[in-house]
């Protein structure tokens, strides 16, 4: 039995398109991100989605949106998912922040416990994304053998998948940064122990495939299927 949970990150803002920090700034999609966003609708239709979460942020919910209008679904909302507040930097181009604090965006990049001034660490970000997800796996029985879309932000998705892989803190940068309308896409499997059934799943017909249970299912094990995975 697998659980499939797709990260989509929302389309191109004007903001990312001069290069500008937002944050918890409620920026638009500009047009380029609207047919961004229809582009990835028309490739997701097909995946067998059953349940849409988003950022409480209009660039995440209007992309979220354009995916459940073709499944004829909901989207829940969810503020938890929100982008990195990013404090004092929001607003800011990428040159300004450069210009005022020399060297704290590699700093910020590398190190997943710093966070820019007034603003939070990844790791607080993995913290708070990471329990919407732990709260679905728990409360969505139709999840097995189906898939979840979240829709969110591009510093929110790599750190709540680098905490869904429990990944060290220090490997958290290692994930390069996620293109507009592009996703990572994991699955979630009953964690093996040895004497456990097949955890894989592999189809041997020897094995039983493990399924998940009320004790198991949070305790569930990930893996990364594809990371700036594209409709393009």
């Amino acid at each position: 039995m697998t659980r499939r949970l797709i990260l989509l990150r929302h389309g191109e803002t004007f903001y990312n398109a001069t290069r500008r920090m937002q944050g918890h700034m409620d920026t638009e999609l500009s047009e380029v991100g609207i047919a961004q966003a229809e582009q990835a609708a028309q490739h997701l239709q097909g995946l067998n989605i059953t349940t849409i979460v988003s950022s409480d942020l209009q660039r995440a919910r209007i992309t979220a949106q354009s995916v459940a209008d073709k499944i004829g679904a909901e989207v829940r909302i969810d503020s938890r998912l929100r982008e990195t507040d990013l404090g004092e930097w929001q607003g800011m181009s990428h040159e300004e922040v450069d210009a005022q604090y020399p060297g704290a965006r590699a700093l910020w990049r590398h190190d997943a416990t710093w966070a820019p001034p007034r603003g939070e660490s990844r790791v607080a970000v993995a913290a708070r994304a990471r329990a919407v997800i732990d709260e679905l796996m728990l409360s969505l029985d139709n999840w097995d053998d189906t898939t979840v879309l979240v829709v969110a932000h591009g510093g929110t998705i790599a750190a709540l998948t680098s905490a869904l892989l429990r990944l060290d803190v220090q490997q958290y940068p290692m994930l390069s940064g996620l293109k507009n309308t592009c996703w990572a896409q994991l699955t979630a499997r009953p964690r093996y122990y040895p004497g456990s059934p097949d955890a894989d799943g592999e189809g041997d017909p020897v094995l039983p495939q493990a399924r998940f249970t009320p004790e198991t299912v949070g305790d569930a094990q990930w893996y990364l299927d594809g990371w700036n995975v594209s409709a393009r």
